[in-house]
């Protein structure tokens, strides 16, 4: 029997429990998460800079339980070749992206899960320069 495959994209810098929490939710909808991790160069392009390398958050991604794989993203537009390569049937994002992904639901499934309340890189950022 084929494996459910999810995947879902990020930066996941500076990472937190809300980003646990959307992998586990991501994860227990099927059987192998993949994660797509935007590359140093591709945040770059985002205007984004991180705190800790691709190298560094590829490492902490895959010491996550729910993960079972890490693949750089290095560009928005490879998201439907990954859906066909690794043969997706579910694409996962945090609800702050609600519609921008449903163009891929002609490959897979598209589903926007809730964030967790009151936590994001953001806030931590902000909380630590002040």
């Amino acid at each position: 029997m084929k494996k459910k495959i999810i995947i879902t994209y990020g930066t996941f810098d500076v990472l937190h429990y809300g980003h646990v929490n959307l992998l586990k939710r991501a994860k227990a909808l099927g059987d192998y998460l993949i994660v797509g991790l935007s590359t140093d160069e591709f945040n770059e392009q985002k205007g984004k800079k991180s705190y800790y390398s691709y190298c560094h958050r590829s490492e902490i991604l895959q010491s996550i339980k729910y993960v079972d794989k890490v693949i750089p993203e290095e560009c928005w537009e490879q998201k439907v070749l990954d859906l066909k390569n690794y043969d997706v049937d579910v694409f996962v994002m945090g609800n702050d992206w609600e519609g921008k992904f449903d163009f891929l639901s002609d490959n897979c499934k598209v589903i926007y899960l809730p964030r967790t309340e009151g936590i994001s890189s953001t806030l931590i950022r902000q909380s630590v320069l002040t």
